[in-house]
């Protein structure tokens, strides 16, 4: 736009010496042919030569008897295209009309003594140069805006896929960055892949030192179960019996959250309808599902269904009914588990992805679970592309949606 309107001031300051030249030029040539013409044939000349740009008529005496001084200039420029006629008499006067628009009229003699007068249309307006100028300007500016963001796109295609790269790394993903391009950003890429893989090496011996732990204090469990039966007082085996099938409860569901941090899949083409549905079988009438007909897409089969599981099981047990809908929100699926359950305040929606977070401030054991259950759903879908989120029911409970991961 800046060179648009730069090149619009430009040739409105030189328009008048260039239209005047112009204007000068054609006349030179029409005029020469005119006076070839009328020779010729005296009758057809004026019938022959008028055109669209110049109007030509024979009389016998001259519309312009004499130039105006400031037309001097171009009867100049007309005898400089055709010197032939610096030997005829030759008058040039501006004929004015209202909107400012000015046309160049004049008489030139021809050899029987008759009278040649023409008048040439609009010799003020701007607008045929610049409408070429404009024309010129905006193909230009198009092939460049064109070259220029071609160019943008290959200079920041590496810095865009490191920028997509370190988000899915934020978000627990596995991504291989191909160390191409500058020699800066091939190194940066592979400076991330590196770090990628001690980051996986230190996650994954972490949450194997902790399975192998939970998985050994297992042995000391079953014999606190078995010395619990040798118990003579009813209420103190009770106690002993619950304490370790809480234990053995949380250590299970720890184990699953640790495994969500490593887990791997290969994308499949999944039924959602079927694949819920078998998820909420053992629940009977306390779980509801609404499912269309076709719900087929490709997707990670077992971190999906890991995640729904632990959504599901705990919307059952903290609501007596829950209801699974599977739905379509344009290109993606959306699951919804809907509880009638106290529900979480909104204002705790962040903290309830944060592992072992309970509503209680005094983390009592007063209600069942151990706050993994949403970590595990979140951390499994954010490693695989799907997202989960919170919607507050207005009649209480909760609203989980599941936006299924999908694969390429």
């Amino acid at each position: 736009m800046i060179q648009l309107v730069g090149s619009l001031l430009f040739y409105q300051a030189i328009d008048k010496q260039t239209l005047r030249e112009d204007h000068a030029r054609r006349i030179a040539e029409l005029l020469v042919v005119s006076d070839r013409v009328y020779l010729r044939d005296g009758t057809l000349a004026a019938a022959i030569m008028t055109s669209r740009h110049l109007r030509i008529a024979v009389a016998a005496r001259p519309n312009v008897t004499h130039s105006q001084e400031s037309l001097a200039p171009i009867t100049r420029q007309i005898i400089a295209w055709e010197p032939g006629l610096a030997k005829r008499p030759l008058h040039l006067a501006l004929l004015r009309e209202r909107g400012g628009r000015q046309h160049l009229v004049g008489s030139m003699q021809v050899a029987d003594g008759s009278w040649l007068n023409f008048q040439s249309h609009d010799i003020s307006t701007m607008w045929p140069i610049a409408l070429s100028a404009m024309i010129m300007t905006l193909l230009t500016f198009a092939a460049c805006l064109g070259v220029g963001l071609i160019a943008i796109r290959l200079l920041t295609q590496p810095l865009r896929r490191m920028s997509e790269a370190a988000e899915a790394i934020g978000q627990g993903r596995r991504v291989t960055i191909r160390e191409n391009g500058p020699a800066d950003l091939r190194d940066l890429a592979h400076a991330m892949n590196e770090m990628q893989d001690r980051i996986a090496k230190l996650m994954e011996d972490q949450a194997k030192s902790f399975e192998a732990i939970s998985h050994d204090l297992r042995t000391p469990l079953a014999r606190q179960k078995v010395a619990a039966g040798l118990i003579a007082d009813t209420e103190i085996r009770e106690i002993v019996e619950d304490s370790a099938d809480e234990m053995e409860a949380l250590l299970q569901s720890l184990q699953q959250f640790l495994r969500a941090q490593h887990l791997t899949a290969e994308p499949e083409l999944v039924d959602l309808g079927a694949a819920v549905r078998d998820l909420v079988a053992p629940y009977g009438d306390r779980v509801r599902l609404a499912v269309p007909h076709h719900a087929q897409l490709r997707t990670y089969r077992e971190p999906l269904l890991l995640a729904l599981r632990a959504l599901i099981e705990n919307a059952s047990r903290f609501a007596d009914q829950a209801e699974v809908v599977i739905d379509r929100d344009g290109r993606d699926w959306i699951i919804a588990i809907s509880d009638d359950g106290p529900g979480i305040p909104p204002d705790h929606f962040e903290d309830v992805l944060a592992p072992f977070f309970r509503l209680d401030d005094a983390r009592r054991r007063t209600t069942a679970g151990f706050g993994l259950g949403i970590p595990t759903a979140h951390l499994l879908l954010r490693r695989f592309g799907g997202e989960l989120s919170f919607v507050p029911a207005a009649a209480g409970g909760l609203t989980v949606c599941v936006r299924v991961p999908q694969a390429d």
